[in-house]
């Protein structure tokens, strides 16, 4: 008679739910997620315009619309794009995004002074909020030196000009020169685009077709500022 095995046969256990593991694994899912869309985006912008931002729709939406044209770098007169870097980030072309001097001195003056770069102001128009809230800047600081690795100097002062604001309800350099001017962004003169760039960043509070002596002497110090980075070469890596 043949005798019975003794070894008894084990079922496989139930694997246990783990609640962290769970959460961890899924928050790992989601931020790659996130990672990667914004990678995406970014690289998308690269080559196709913005169609509008968050700030743009929300002055819209307030103001029952607004004055926006879009124009190529082609279009826009290079003193334009001189006068705009002379007035925000002289050194546009030699840093990778983030301005540290220039952080450290906004720091130092108490936050009396922006340290904000052309590049970052781009990166919190197109892809985030208005605001000094930390979470804004933290995404600010970290998506900026994406764009600088996937976008040219070009690209992203050409974005910078087109969706900046210039009065209220006036986006974009093309706009604000038929607002202010009657001219196209292509045909302004130097005194002129130095005005543009002298009413920002309080474009509600400035004229450029009435300016202020404050305006006016801003605006003679941008012209000396971008004939100055045009000598030295810091008007390179967009012209």
């Amino acid at each position: 008679m043949a005798k019975k095995s003794s070894k008894k046969t084990t079922e496989p256990k139930a694997k246990r739910f783990q609640p962290l593991r769970w959460l961890r694994r899924w928050t790992l899912r989601i931020g790659g997620g996130i990672v990667l869309f914004v990678l995406l985006i970014v690289a998308l912008f690269s080559v196709v315009n913005p169609p509008t931002t968050y700030y743009i729709v929300s002055e819209g939406s307030r103001l029952g619309g607004v004055d926006r044209d879009w124009v190529p770098m082609e279009q826009i007169a290079p003193v334009m794009a001189r006068a705009a870097v002379a007035a925000e980030d002289a050194d546009f072309c030699e840093h990778w995004g983030l301005d540290v001097s220039a952080i450290q001195s906004a720091i130092e003056s108490g936050g009396d002074r922006g340290g904000s770069t052309i590049s970052q102001q781009t990166v919190k128009n197109v892809f985030l909020w208005h605001g000094r809230t930390y979470t804004r800047k933290a995404l600010e600081a970290m998506i900026t030196p994406v764009v600088e690795l996937l976008w040219s100097k070009q690209r992203i002062l050409e974005v910078y000009l087109n969706i900046a604001e210039f009065d209220e309800g006036v986006f974009g350099v093309q706009a604000a020169s038929q607002h202010y001017f009657g001219v196209d962004a292509a045909d302004l003169s130097s005194v002129q685009a130095a005005r543009l760039a002298a009413i920002l960043p309080a474009p509600k509070s400035r004229s450029a077709s009435n300016p202020s002596s404050f305006v006016r002497n801003r605006a003679a110090g941008i012209i000396d500022g971008a004939a100055t980075i045009r000598a030295d070469g810091r008007a390179d890596c967009f012209e």
